[in-house]
C-alpha cells in the first residue's frame, strides 16, 4: 500500500477544500454532496452524535453556520492506498480563544471522494 501518493493526496486536498468553502458559505447542497449517502455515515460534532447521512442533512439545515472568520492551522492529510484518507486539522472561529479539532475518514467512491466518518471537538478557554 502506497502512503501518501502525491495524486491522491492532491484529491483529497482539493475535496476537503473544497468542503471547507461549501462550509463557509453554507452552501448545503454541496455539503451533503460530500458525505457518503448512506446510514453507516457518522458525525460526532460539539454537541451531537448523528447517525446515517439523513441524520447530518438534518442537522445541517438547523444549526448555526460557520461564522466566516473560521481559520485553519495544522491541517494534516494522509492517504492510505489510492481510495481511503484521513483529514485532520484545527480551527478558530475568529470570535473566541476556543481551539477546535476536526478529523474525517475519507473514502474514494465511483462519484468521488466522500467523507464516511467525522469528529468536531472544541477546547473551550477558561473564563
Amino acid at each position: 500500500m502506497t502512503i501518501n501518493a502525491p495524486d491522491i493526496v492532491a484529491a483529497v486536498t482539493d475535496a476537503f477544500e473544497t468542503y471547507e468553502k461549501a462550509l463557509l458559505d453554507n452552501d448545503l447542497d454541496v455539503l451533503d454532496s460530500y458525505f457518503w449517502t448512506s446510514e453507516f455515515t457518522i458525525r460526532f460534532g460539539v454537541a451531537e452524535n448523528l447517525y446515517g447521512a439523513e441524520a447530518i442533512q438534518a442537522y445541517r439545515r438547523l444549526c448555526q453556520p460557520v461564522g466566516p472568520g473560521r481559520t485553519l492551522h495544522g491541517t494534516l492529510v494522509t492517504t492510505f492506498g489510492d481510495s481511503f484518507a484521513t483529514v485532520s486539522t484545527q480551527f478558530s472561529d475568529g470570535q473566541t480563544d476556543d481551539q477546535g479539532r476536526q478529523m474525517q475518514t475519507w473514502a474514494r467512491f465511483p462519484d468521488g471522494w466522500k467523507v464516511v466518518a467525522a469528529h468536531v471537538s472544541v477546547m473551550r478557554t477558561a473564563s
